[in-house]
């Protein structure tokens, strides 16, 4: 399945660019392990048209414990891009 989400300018950069590889999120979407996210760029009320998908590769529950409240999760997104290597 595919959750699309907004995402501000501020974190699309970094998501895009591998150097975050995490979302937190409201636990509402039904999230799973191997689902996927399209972070869609939005800033001043409208969509830029930049996306950027990505796949759950781990999931936190929030219980509140180490500050994460219930109903929230956070996401572990694919670090890697996928390459192929043809040797």
């Amino acid at each position: 399945m595919t959750h699309e989400l907004k995402i501000i300018p501020k974190w699309f950069d970094d998501v895009n660019e591998y150097r975050k590889n995490f979302e937190i999120r409201k636990d509402d979407r039904n999230y799973h392990f191997g689902d996927y996210l399209l972070l869609k760029e939005w800033d001043h009320g409208s969509y830029t048209g930049r996306e950027v998908l990505r796949r759950i590769d781990y999931i936190y529950y929030g219980d509140d414990t180490y500050g994460l409240s219930k109903g929230y999760v956070i996401l572990g997104l694919d670090t890697k891009a996928k390459v192929w290597n043809s040797c």
